[in-house]
């Protein structure tokens, strides 16, 4: 059967697995091909990725693809009808996209990726200088989380869509498994999130 949504991104992007997710939650169906975002196969104007076909539609931009997909297959599941929640929920939306993906994803992740699985000598200047501002981001989430919840207050929503797969991606680096390891409030709702079978169903290959 032909999938409903087909996903063009890199198999262990954090944004692929974004959109995943979100497919899960709303029981589409869903396959990814293959696509790095500098090749000329790629489809966004602006090289990144990922690009997805649905409903006769090509999107993209991860959070108007999830609003998308939640919008038209899941009645909004994923997203709280209350104006106040919603705006929370959007505000770590756009902490994770903004603040934390680019941080982690330069700082850390991208560095042991290219060792690993590029051959590429480690960058340990580059994550060294990271660190401290790695250290601050958990710090907060940490404290926000022991403040109020932050964001695992109420039911899951997107938030929990966009900032669990960019703490996975941190916490899969030797550093970021220590810094995560750290912070109680965080680490109780990441393994609890992986209890979600959205979750549970597009973990990484290379995960552990």
């Amino acid at each position: 059967m032909t999938a409903q949504v087909r996903i063009f991104g890199t198999v262990i992007s954090t944004y692929t697995r974004i959109v995943e997710i979100t497919c899960e939650e709303a029981g589409l169906s869903h396959e990814v091909t293959p696509t790095p975002a500098q090749s000329p196969q790629n489809r966004h104007p602006f090289g990144k990725i990922p690009v997805v076909e649905v409903d006769g539609l090509e999107l993209i931009e991860s959070v108007a693809i999830a609003q998308y997909l939640d919008n038209a297959h899941n009645d909004g599941g994923l997203q709280p009808v209350d104006p106040a929640a919603r705006a929370v929920m959007d505000k770590w939306v756009a902490i994770a996209n903004n603040y934390l993906f680019p941080l982690f994803e330069n700082g850390l992740v991208m560095p042991w990726i290219m060792h690993r699985y590029a051959g590429h000598p480690l960058d340990q200047a580059k994550i060294e200088r990271a660190l401290p501002q790695i250290s601050r981001a958990l710090g907060f989430l940490e404290a926000e989380i022991d403040k109020d919840g932050a964001w695992t207050g109420g039911s899951f929503d997107l938030a929990d869509v966009f900032l669990y797969p960019v703490l996975r991606g941190l916490e899969m680096t030797p550093q970021g498994a220590v810094g995560i390891a750290q912070c109680d409030g965080l680490q109780q709702w990441m393994r609890a999130c992986e209890k979600r079978p959205a979750i549970a169903s597009t973990r990484w290959e290379s995960e552990p």
